[in-house]
């Protein structure tokens, strides 16, 4: 759970996050991944993935030029990169 203080959940504190707008973003975000992997004709158990080449974050759009079909792995790899990328620029 994100919101763990202690080894109890912090309430107050995923209270606030709410009414800061955070779970109808990563609600939106989810849905707007569905949807790209329903265009993929992705099946659910499909060990695929539907790859954003530019993320949402940066305006990415499901159009069919932005998204591909990749493998987890793959995805993983692209998504450690875009982290260690977003860190170095916090550092700088």
């Amino acid at each position: 759970m994100p919101f763990m203080t202690n080894g109890k959940r912090d309430y107050k504190k995923e209270l606030e996050w709410e009414k800061k707008g955070g779970k109808s973003k990563r609600a939106d975000e989810r849905k707007k991944r569905g949807r790209a992997r329903t265009a993929a004709k992705l099946k659910d158990g499909d060990p695929r993935e539907a790859d954003h080449k530019r993320p949402f974050s940066e305006g990415g759009s499901n159009a069919r030029s932005n998204v591909r079909i990749v493998s987890r792995k793959t995805n993983a790899k692209k998504e450690v990169a875009r982290k260690k990328k977003v860190a170095k620029k916090g550092k700088a």
